[in-house]
């Protein structure tokens, strides 16, 4: 067998890719944890940059974040304890108002000739669907709430050797007069759309409660909470995060606060997805739509929740990895938005 052969190479390239992708899939359980360590730190990184500008001593100052952070994920804990007791306590005039609004719909139906079954209709639409949805997804994050302490630890190694990493991985690649920029520049702009991104998904999700607390929906911080979260998944994420607020103001309310509630999820994600967030990432990082979607779809699969929400980061990583040499670049250009030829020295655009 020629092992020159374009063909061979491929299949080559193809069965070692293949390997790889296992061998992470098998190694999620690690890998999952550290990835969100790595998320985690990179977001809060600017706070404790802007308290060393006050002198702050780096422990301390990682101390405050690594002690906020556990008081939020107490409060996060209670929120969905609490949110999940009463759920239960009222599900029985969930039920009362939903047979109500069931009564409506096929008393209007049957006005245009249209029979349904109350009882069939009763047994496909349950209040409990959006609590169990809301729920499912929050405990697709199981396998990371369970290994906490090794993230909060893995988290507060990373923060206290933040400062060398950069030049550290000049020094790994043979680079150590950091002549390679672009290096830098990536790192950069992953920093900021981490933080970018956390801030905005932070301010959809208070726009997002407080539409909801106004409209009387019940468990308006477990929707909010959820909003937060899942604006991470870009295209699908704020829809999903709308559903189950959308059945509980229905079951409540009926259609008028539904439609209320769904218009609201709308317009605040159309203002910080189109306007807000724009306007400070600029061109974003320079990946198609396309492989936006795609990636959310491939590192769901192989790294569950955790992937999903850091599909764009992690192909991103490959990105700039494939722009490095010569014989991958392009792939490199059929990631990225522009029909511009990518050089090593590909600035990703970020407003600041």
């Amino acid at each position: 067998m020629d092992i020159q052969s374009p063909t061979v190479k491929v299949l080559l390239v193809m069965a070692a890719l293949v390997v790889v992708l296992a061998g992470v899939k098998a190694a999620s359980v690690i890998l999952v944890p550290f990835l969100l360590s790595a998320f985690i730190a990179i977001a809060v990184s600017p706070l404790i940059s802007w308290m060393a500008k006050f002198a702050v001593p780096r422990w301390l100052s990682i101390t405050i974040v690594i002690l906020t952070l556990v008081i939020i994920g107490f409060m996060l804990a209670g929120l969905i304890s609490q949110s999940m007791t009463e759920f239960r306590q009222n599900l029985p005039n969930y039920n009362e108002q939903l047979a109500g609004e069931f009564a409506w719909i096929i008393e209007q139906l049957a006005g245009f000739n249209i029979n349904l079954d109350k009882s069939l209709i009763a047994t496909h639409f349950d209040p409990s669907m959006a609590m169990n949805l809301a729920t499912n997804i929050l405990s697709g994050m199981g396998i990371v709430l369970s290994n906490v302490f090794l993230i909060l630890l893995t988290v507060i190694f990373m923060l206290f050797e933040a400062k060398s990493m950069p030049a550290r991985v000049h020094v790994a690649l043979a680079d150590p007069d950091m002549q390679l920029s672009h290096i830098d520049r990536f790192l950069e702009s992953v920093n900021q759309y981490l933080v970018i991104k956390m801030l905005v998904s932070l301010a959809t999700g208070v726009g997002i409660g407080i539409w909801l607390y106004v409209l009387g929906v019940d468990h308006f911080m477990l929707w909010s909470v959820l909003a937060f979260m899942l604006n991470f998944i870009p295209n699908i994420g704020s829809i999903i995060a709308a559903i189950p607020a959308v059945l509980m103001a229905f079951v409540e309310f009926g259609f008028a606060k539904a439609g209320l509630t769904g218009l609201g999820f709308i317009v605040v994600n159309t203002v910080m997805g189109n306007v807000v967030e724009p306007r400070f990432m600029g061109k974003g990082l320079g990946l198609s739509t396309l492989v936006v979607f795609l990636s959310l779809i491939f590192w769901g699969w192989l790294l569950g929740t955790v992937g999903m929400l850091l599909s764009v980061p992690l192909t991103m990583v490959v990105k700039i990895a494939l722009e490095s040499h010569e014989d991958t670049r392009w792939l490199a250009i059929l990631l990225s938005d522009t029909t511009e030829e990518i050089g090593p020295t590909h600035q990703i655009s970020l407003k600041t």
